[in-house]
């Protein structure tokens, strides 16, 4: 059933705005227990969405990412925890083309569309309490690794670990029934609850040399990193489809549930020449907010079609244009979950609505990667043309 859904439909985006009306439906309860969330992933596999991305030549959709940023966007509406994951997910399936071996490349793009895979990681490259050993031909991995977001539930998972002596860290891929890998369940953060960002403590892991990722051909090629950036955009879509759900809840709640002010002279909420004007307001910012994403994923498509033809050049303006993009929705997503409850009144704060999930899951996730610095590059190239510089993971 799921291959048909992947090889005769086209409707993306219906399929994903069905899943995210489902999703949608148990949200406030969900964020209240928190936990691994393995029912909406595996809906997430039945759905047809995973090898989204995985070109058709390899057995998937062949779908391009403006595509699949919009249905992350659409999942983020219904539940910001779910969005990142899966766009998580996208971003992973393509790691082997970017990072990878052209044998990396192949085999990752096939087993994730043959066999329906989930990928999830925990790369963080601040952490650097994860140590990695020679062993023979292979390697041994011992230490702790924070943030494995969906590494509990992922069929493929990804980590970053360091070996002394060697400057940049090794990346690497092992399946879930590798042993030796447990999670510490300690996500107990206020946002993106259902991310279950548990740390992992590594007992002694085999890693086989062929797991470990790179160097991609060419090494050098500022395609090789390039995934950092797609990744930046991913989370500006995370923010959207989070804000955009906060505001058509606020509407639907506004026009059922909220009480006109005593003195506004009018029967309706939706009356109030004060609540039209702040939603006039906030359905504008989103607008712009939207408009800004869309056209920066053009971009990030026209990049990625280059493959390793993209230049250093080209690689920093995109940069520059998810930077910006980011800095932006972020600034307005923040805004928009928090003005919410300006139109709908005081009840609307009542525990059973939920509605402040919408800005703790926003703002848990900005904290990850704060704009102030995006926002430093932007105007150090506007001020002395320097672009970013190229790394693995912006």
């Amino acid at each position: 059933m799921v291959q048909l859904i992947v090889k005769e439909s086209k409707n993306w985006i219906g399929i994903a705005s069905s899943l995210s009306t489902e999703l949608a439906a148990k949200a406030v309860e969900r964020d209240s227990k928190a936990g691994v969330p393995e029912e909406e992933i595996q809906r997430l596999r039945s759905s047809g969405l995973l090898p989204l991305i995985v070109p058709k030549e390899y057995g998937g959709t062949g779908a391009t990412w403006v595509e699949g940023l919009k249905i992350v966007q659409e999942l983020s509406v219904a539940d910001g925890s779910i969005g990142q994951l899966y766009g998580n997910h996208l971003n992973l399936t393509a790691l082997g083309h970017v990072s990878g071996t052209p044998e990396q490349k192949d085999r990752y793009y096939r087993e994730t569309a043959e066999k329906n895979l989930f990928w999830a990681n925990a790369i963080n490259t601040r952490d650097t309490r994860l140590k990695i050993t020679p062993d023979g031909e292979h390697f041994r991995v011992n230490g702790v690794k924070s943030f494995g977001t969906g590494i509990a539930i992922a069929d493929v998972r990804v980590f970053s670990a360091v070996q002394d002596g060697v400057e940049n860290p090794f990346l690497f891929v092992i399946p879930k029934d590798r042993e030796g890998v447990v999670s510490n369940q300690d996500w107990d953060n206020f946002g993106q609850r259902r991310t279950d960002s548990n740390t992992f403590t590594f007992h002694n892991v085999l890693v086989k040399k062929d797991e470990i990722l790179g160097y991609p051909s060419p090494p050098d090629s500022a395609f090789a990193t390039f995934l950092g950036i797609i990744a930046q955009l991913t989370k500006t879509y995370v923010y959207l489809g989070i804000a955009s759900g906060a505001l058509s809840s606020a509407k639907q709640y506004t026009i059922t549930q909220t009480k006109p002010w005593i003195t506004s002279g009018v029967e309706r909420a939706t009356d109030d020449i004060y609540i039209q004007r702040r939603y006039g307001e906030l359905w504008t910012e989103l607008q712009a907010a939207i408009a800004l994403a869309d056209h920066t994923a053009l971009q990030v498509q026209q990049a990625w079609e280059k493959d390793v033809n993209l230049t250093p050049q080209e690689r920093g303006e995109v940069a520059i244009a998810v930077f910006t993009a980011k800095a932006f929705v972020a600034k307005s997503g923040l805004n928009i979950t928090n003005s919410i409850f300006e139109v709908m009144g005081t009840r609307s704060t009542a525990t059973k609505y939920g509605f402040d999930r919408y800005w703790r899951d926003l703002r848990t996730f900005t904290l990850h990667d704060p704009v102030d610095y995006k926002l430093r590059d932007i105007g150090n190239w506007l001020l002395n043309q320097e672009l970013p510089l190229a790394t693995q993971y912006s």
